[in-house]
């Protein structure tokens, strides 16, 4: 074995328990408020259960006030409000996105995604552009990260 052999297991192990450590992140648990009628929000849904979130869906409220309640900034909602630890996700939030809230942990209300962008999480299709995904306190939006 030469010398560089320790140094790269160990910076293999590293790596591995920091992808680890991305998805330990996750709350266990999320509930979504969605329209009854929306199909992309189950798709969401599932692919945060595939993630090893329990998540459990409200259809039966007014997702308006549900918005008003964390302090979405208007005009840049979506058809699903969901609400994970202390922060509320807003549409089709990208999952890298939604990892790093939880790794770093600001203190904001949360973060979204305005509209339902082709090709995020629960919306079928390529990707087309960029994704500015914006943090939100008190209905005052700043950008998180563009992906």
């Amino acid at each position: 074995m030469n010398r560089r052999t320790p140094s790269l297991l160990l910076s293999a192990s590293l790596l591995l328990g920091a992808v680890g450590a991305a998805h330990a992140a996750l709350p266990a648990e999320a509930t979504l408020y969605m329209n009854p009628e929306c199909g992309c929000c189950h798709e969401y849904d599932r692919q945060l259960e595939e993630k090893g979130v329990s998540v459990t869906i409200i259809d039966d409220v007014e997702v308006g006030k549900i918005k008003q309640q964390v302090g979405l900034p208007f005009g840049l909602g979506s058809c699903h409000t969901t609400l994970m630890g202390d922060y509320a996700i807003e549409g089709h939030v990208p999952f890298e996105a939604v990892e790093r809230l939880f790794q770093e942990r600001p203190r904001i209300g949360g973060i979204g995604l305005a509209g339902m962008p082709i090709g995020t999480p629960g919306m079928p299709g390529p990707k087309r552009g960029d994704w500015d995904v914006y943090q939100f306190t008190d209905q005052e939006p700043m950008p998180f990260m563009t992906l």
